[in-house]
């Protein structure tokens, strides 16, 4: 007997969206690889938000789509192939959740439509030079000073700084007791007096990543999340959801297209320039495999959270094993490109939108951006340790 799908309508919905609603320059610029910004982000979210689509994760009561986990998957996995941006997920994957966890209704209200329909985007102020997988260190300083917080201290690494609106930032609001207990979680406004963003050159060329220095910023009280003190509860909701991402799969499955679309077209190359094709191959098909299996994970992970039995540990496997294997699949480009060839790309700038995508240069460019994955969203030492906290106990 042939089984019914019963995501077939769905799946067609999907697919007749993309084809129709994303612009073709956007999706050319997607298949170039090149690092998206606000822009890019921008036109997708505000044809996904005319649609209804805006929020796939949230509830139908704050404009979310209803949709499960596994229609969220699909969601991603036809987008992706579709070469369809992905969402910004600073806004609604991980602070837009936490607000409608943990936020008042006047900060729901004045946050949410915000992020639905595009017109506010957000950072994340976690890292300081000191405390980075030991963010419980974090030493930047939020004083009551009447209906104000006032803050002071230093964050780093954050992404997109440069063009957010707002910033959602862990302070430390008292020193005492344990270090996590004195942690609160506040939404601060990037235009606020006091605040100063540098940005952090990278091997990669893109500017994504920034310092922020915070002298005497002042924040009302109001845009606290939570009660004071337990900003670190708030800290644990949002990772735990970061590491079950539905993007992360269909993405690498698309990256593998491409990479062995640019092995194809050079299978006639120097043998001097680069390994052999048919080595090349074999680590290919070996990554392709591997992210076959990454689905397989993703797909039971989603299962077991609809159910409400997903363990951290299968979360923190999941992006541990799909960080190294990104850095994998993006090897094989740079070993197809040969090092001569890289060191002379990478140099390079981007290419323009209305030029034909330069699939091969900007492979370089996003393998210089992915040395970052084991690090980024925890790194793959903090992953390890919550396996074997999950398996053996502390």
């Amino acid at each position: 007997m042939t089984s019914i799908d019963p995501y077939a309508a769905f799946r067609e919905e999907l697919r007749q969206f993309a084809a129709e609603q994303c612009p073709e320059d956007l999706k050319r610029f997607v298949r170039s690889n090149r690092k998206i910004t606000r822009n890019e982000y921008r036109i997708w979210q505000e044809k996904l938000f005319a649609r209804g689509w805006a929020a796939p994760n949230w509830p139908v009561a704050h404009g979310g789509t209803g949709w499960d986990l596994q229609q969220r998957y699909l969601f991603e996995e036809i987008t992706a192939q579709a070469d369809c941006p992905p969402q910004y997920h600073h806004g609604l994957g991980h602070i837009g959740p936490v607000i409608l966890h943990f936020g008042t209704e006047a900060q729901k209200e004045r946050f949410l439509p915000r992020i639905l329909d595009g017109s506010e985007w957000w950072c994340q102020g976690y890292s300081e030079p000191g405390a980075g997988s030991d963010l419980a260190s974090l030493k930047t300083s939020a004083r009551r000073d009447g209906d104000h917080y006032v803050l002071n201290g230093q964050k780093i690494w954050t992404s997109h700084a440069q063009e957010a609106d707002m910033m959602y930032t862990l302070v430390r609001t008292s020193s005492e007791g344990r270090k996590q207990a004195g942690i609160s979680l506040l939404l601060v406004p990037m235009n606020t007096p006091g605040i100063e963003v540098r940005p952090i050159p990278t091997i990669d060329h893109w500017h994504h990543v920034n310092e922020v220095f915070l002298n005497d910023v002042r924040v009302p009280c109001e845009n606290l999340v939570g009660a004071e003190g337990e900003g670190w509860k708030c800290a644990k909701f949002l990772l735990d959801r970061e590491r079950l991402s539905p993007a992360t799969v269909p993405r690498l499955a698309r990256l593998a297209e491409q990479v062995e679309e640019l092995l194809m077209a050079r299978r006639g190359a120097d043998p001097a320039a680069s390994p052999s094709f048919h080595v090349l191959l074999e680590r290919l098909y070996l990554a392709q495999a591997g992210v076959k299996g990454a689905r397989e994970m993703l797909l039971s992970a989603i299962q077991e959270e609809m159910q409400g039995t997903l363990a951290a540990s299968k979360s923190s496997a999941l992006k541990l094993f799909c960080s190294e294997l990104s850095q994998q699949i993006i090897g094989i480009a740079l070993d197809i490109a040969g090092p001569a060839h890289a060191a002379r790309l990478v140099a390079s700038t981007g290419v323009d939108a209305e030029q034909d995508v330069d699939l091969e240069r900007e492979l370089v460019h996003t393998y210089l951006f992915y040395r970052s994955r084991t690090i980024a969203g925890g790194t793959s030492e903090v992953q390890k340790n919550v396996i074997a906290r999950d398996l053996f106990g502390a």
